[in-house]
């Protein structure tokens, strides 16, 4: 079998392995192991292709790899979803209560239930989603 087709599966095996173990090193040995295919398919000696393999993993390893988990580990800038919701003032469609009520989030109606639940809160009142548990917003009203 001829050099360049061993690097050739040894960076297939390595993309594989990344793709289950998502450590952005596996990935970038396999990379270093793709570059060295090239190298062997052109013709270099295997100690030669020896020596691009380890230049390549070394500068991957070295300078792409904190750049990549830095990249994979930052925290969420933005909140998606209904947590996007919580802090969102809300108006009062229906009187709210301590075990019911409507309010209307960004021109959604929501269930609602009061904070407190010895605070009702009137039809047309202007309120804080403070939190949201299930498909029901937990609210309370802005003084």
């Amino acid at each position: 079998m001829e050099a360049w087709l061993i690097w050739l599966i040894f960076a297939v095996v390595l993309g594989i392995a990344e793709i289950f173990t998502l450590t952005a090193a596996l990935g970038l040995l396999g990379g270093a192991a793709l570059i060295t295919a090239g190298s062997a398919a052109i013709g270099l000696p295997l100690p030669a292709q020896l020596v691009v393999f380890t230049v390549a993993a070394t500068a991957g390893v070295l300078l792409v790899r904190p750049i990549a988990t830095r990249h994979m580990f930052r925290p969420q800038l933005q909140r998606f979803g209904v947590d996007a919701l919580i802090g969102k003032s809300a108006y009062v469609v229906q009187e709210v209560t301590g075990r019911e009520g409507r309010v209307r989030v960004d021109g959604e109606e929501w269930t609602a239930r009061a904070y407190d639940d010895a605070v009702v809160i009137p039809r047309g009142a202007i309120v804080d989603v403070m939190q949201i548990s299930g498909s029901t917003a937990i609210v309370y009203p802005r003084e």
